[in-house]
Parts: structure tokens; sequence; C-alpha cells
């Protein structure tokens, strides 16, 4: 018997497992092909407006907790009279805000058309806002980039 289970052993150390000799599945690589547009266009809208890219996927449950979310973020950073970062800023960190602010998308158009007496830094509410205000757009790109994801095929 001894002989028996070595030479087993050997025989399958010897060929490879089939599933290294033969490859990704062709469908797969053909399947992210095709739908590489659709991804882009499922981003954009997650992008443009918070939740619509896992809507059209029909995650109704991702699409609302993301809408929600960024939603109150924005809305509470815009009560509280936090910064949003326009695209001429002095350095980089004030590039870096308004990139992480343009990240709520629609929301972001909207903060800026509402906001009325500006931004009020010079107290702690005012700069926990600008967090939140942050915080929205960075999650809404990180959602954007799920969506994506998801509609390559890639789900997490």
């Amino acid at each position: 018997m001894p002989d028996e289970n070595n030479e087993i052993m050997q025989a399958q150390e010897s060929e490879p497992p089939a599933a290294i000799a033969e490859g990704p599945p062709a469908t797969a690589s053909a399947n992210e092909g095709g739908s590489e547009a659709k991804a882009w266009g499922v981003a954009i809208a997650g992008w443009l407006i918070p939740g619509l890219g896992h809507a059209l996927q029909r995650m109704w449950g991702r699409a609302l907790a993301v809408f929600l979310c960024v939603g109150v973020l924005v809305v509470v950073g815009a009560s509280m009279r936090g910064n949003l970062f326009t695209s001429n800023g002095n350095d980089a960190f004030d590039t870096l805000g308004y990139v992480a602010d343009l990240g709520s998308g629609s929301f972001y158009f909207l903060g800026r058309a509402v906001e009325r007496n500006g931004a009020d830094v010079s107290h702690a509410g005012g700069d926990y806002g600008t967090r939140f205000l942050a915080t929205a757009g960075v999650l809404n790109l990180l959602a954007a980039l799920h969506a994506y994801e998801a509609a390559r095929g890639r789900k997490a």
C-alpha cells in the first residue's frame, strides 16, 4: 500500500492542475471587454447622482444607502457652513479639498448654488462641516468605483 500512495502523489505533483493549464475562462475576458463602456456609464451616473450607479444595476439597498449617506453628509456639512472648495485653490490641500468636494457629484453643484452666506470656518462647527462635505465626496467616489467594478463583473 505505501508504494501505491507514493506513486499517486508523484503523479499528482508532475501534472499541473487543470485550471492553470487551461488558463482563464474565455467568457470572462470577452464579457469584460464588451461591458467596459457600460461600466464607465454606470460609474459616471453613480458619480453624478449618488446611488444611481447601483440603482442601474438593481442593487436597490446599496443605491438607497449611498444616496442617503452622501445626502445627509452634504446637508449636515452645508448646514454647519462648511467650506466648499473651488477649482482655483492656492495649494495642494485646496486642490485635494476640491477633488473631494467635487466627488459628491450633483450635490456639490447644489451646495454651491444654495451657499448664500459663505463658509464660516472660524468656529469648530464650520470646520467640521468642511470635513463632512469632503467625506461625502470621497464616499460617493468610492461608491461609483464599486458600481464600476460591479458592472464589469467583479463584485466585491
